[in-house]
């Protein structure tokens, strides 16, 4: 299984969103490393849901459900459906995965634009820690 970080705007689509619907396709991604990194996806995949744009927190796991495929309204995206697995609350701040100083190479911290990423193992293995009983 890999983990990977998915950010959306809370405006346009929230993890209440997500909550309320179940499961969502995640769609509107157009930078070129951050389609690789859906690509990349397969089912059963885990996705850190994070909220940019003032909040700036992980709030969520997700699962992957589908394969990717070409996004129908842009050949050059791709799309992916998610499956909620589970809130994570208190999220977990950009500030605080910035004080750690343990993921410093992370494009996270590195590439603050990025939408999608691959999640780092080191990254997976300090939020278990967090959070003992989610399933990440």
């Amino acid at each position: 299984m890999n983990y990977f970080l998915a950010k959306t705007d809370p405006e346009t689509y929230s993890i209440d969103d997500l909550e309320r619907e179940k499961k969502t396709t995640w769609d509107g991604v157009t930078n070129a490393q951050a389609v690789r990194a859906i690509r990349d996806m397969r089912p059963q995949d885990r996705v850190f849901i994070y909220h940019s744009g003032g909040q700036s927190a992980i709030v969520g796991l997700a699962r992957v459900t589908s394969p990717p495929r070409d996004d129908p309204k842009n050949p050059k995206s791709a799309v992916v459906d998610l499956e909620l697995l589970e809130r994570l609350d208190p999220g977990v701040t950009l500030a605080e995965i910035k004080q750690s100083k343990a993921f410093a190479d992370w494009a996270l911290v590195r590439q603050g634009r990025l939408s999608t990423m691959p999640a780092p193992e080191k990254f997976v293995t300090w939020m278990r820690a967090r959070f003992p009983h989610a399933k990440i």
